[in-house]
This record gives C-alpha cells, structure tokens and sequence, in this order.
C-alpha cells in the first residue's frame, strides 16, 4: 500500500506516541490548528464544532470523546471533523488538570466529604473498566456479575466527574469559540486573497503571453 508505513511502530511506540508524540506537543499542536484553519466550511461552523470537541474533554466518558464530539457537533450544526480535532485538547497533559477541576467541583457541589486524589480517580476508571469487561464476558460464561462495586464507582467518582464538568467543560467550549471564531475568520480571508492574487498573476501572464503571441 501506498500510505503503509515502511516501519511498523510496535505498541510501546504507539504508547509512547500517546504520551509524548514524535516533534513533542508543540509540533503536534500547530499540526491540528493547521488542519483546523484549513478546513472547507465557514468559520462559525469550524468553531462551533471546536467548541464541541474542547466541551467533550470535560466528561467522564473516556473512550467516547470522538463519539460524543460528533454527536454534539452534528446537534450544534458545527463541522464534524473539527469537533474530532479538537478533541485533542484533552491530552496527558491536560487530563490531569482537567480531571482534578471536575472531580473536585463536582464533589463540592453534591456536597461529598473529601474528593478523590487523582491517582486514586484514574485506578478507579481503570478497574471499573475492568469490572464492565469482566460483567460482559460472564453472560456467556458461569461466573456471577458483581456490580455493587461498579455502584459504588458511579456515585463516588463517576456521577460528581460528570457533574463537575459541565461548568468548566462550558466556559472552555465558549472560550473556544470566542478565540477560533475570529482566527479562522481572519486566516480565511486572507487565504482567499491569496488565492485570488495568485488567479490574478496566472491571467495577467496568459494575457501577455497572448499578446507576445499577437505581436509575432
């Protein structure tokens, strides 16, 4: 195939890759921002779906975000693959932040004694995962489902995630907005005067190359 890689990277790689891409975060940044300009739809559409993609990152349904971002892009009638990018805005970097916000507004607003630290918030998810996976494969085999610990998971971590992320989850969506609006605006217009100069110089040369033509 043609777009195969020559090398293929094995899981730690990948796992790496995830962590700390290949030209660091900053590279990795511009590269999505880039996509984003360049997208073929007006600009409120563009930083509707943004706004969409930056909100998602603000919930507790890891796994989901490319799913619910699409969802809430295609609901806000915003650009679909802006929202996917955008997504990119809930990295290793920020997720400790952004999960330390939530849990913590969140704990506070349902009025729970004491928040849950975060290694402690991120053991939570792992192993509730596990007990969903564990829950599924025991319809189809004899062991017993458990699902008072998954109950707990929900009301205790979970539930106040969730609650806590709409606000902040929120205000950054809207900031995102307010900040991509105008960029992508401004990078649009410009982009099109460039193509228009460049259709411009293109006629201006076919033109003398006819009148050379015209001359001889």
């Amino acid at each position: 195939m043609v777009f195969k890689r020559r090398n293929q990277r094995t899981w730690p790689q990948y796992l790496g890759d995830l962590v700390y891409p290949k030209g660091g975060w900053s590279r990795a940044a511009s590269y999505v921002w880039y996509r984003l300009r360049r997208l073929p739809d007006p600009p409120h559409k563009i930083a509707r779906g943004i706004a969409a993609g930056v909100f998602v990152c603000f919930s507790p349904f890891f796994g989901f975000h490319f799913f619910l971002a699409a969802i809430l892009a295609f609901v806000m009638q915003g650009n679909i693959l802006a929202a996917l990018l955008a997504t990119f805005f809930g990295n290793p970097l920020t997720f400790p932040f952004i999960a330390t916000v939530c849990i913590e507004l969140g704990s506070w607003m349902l009025g729970h004694q004491g928040s849950v630290p975060l290694p402690e918030l991120f053991a939570a998810f792992s192993q509730a995962s596990l007990e969903l996976w564990r829950n599924f494969t025991a319809i189809f085999t004899p062991e017993v489902t458990h699902w008072n610990r998954l109950a707990d998971f929900f009301w205790r971590v979970f539930f106040p995630y969730m609650v806590g992320g709409v606000l902040p989850g929120t205000v950054a969506g809207v900031a995102a907005y307010m900040l991509t609006l105008p960029a992508v605006t401004v990078y649009q217009k410009r982009r099109i005067k460039r193509l228009q100069a460049r259709v411009e110089k293109r006629r201006k040369a076919a033109a003398r190359a006819d009148a050379a033509l015209k001359a001889d």
